[in-house]
């Protein structure tokens, strides 16, 4: 597997797992920056699954 395929799947298993975040613990409240709004909360683990699935340099 190349290392842009990776990360591809390391983003969209983030963006699925922030969405899982956001729907089932979200905030209630809706002053939590990163969990009150679905985009933002997938945006920020799509991000870290695909820094977590690059290869190290």
């Amino acid at each position: 597997m190349n290392t842009a395929m990776r990360v591809a799947i390391g983003a969209a298993v983030g963006a699925a797992l922030g969405w899982g975040i956001y729907r089932f613990i979200g905030c209630r409240t809706g002053t939590c920056p990163l969990t009150s709004n679905p985009w933002t909360a997938m945006i920020m683990w799509a991000l870290l699954g695909a820094l977590m699935a690059a290869p190290p340099r």
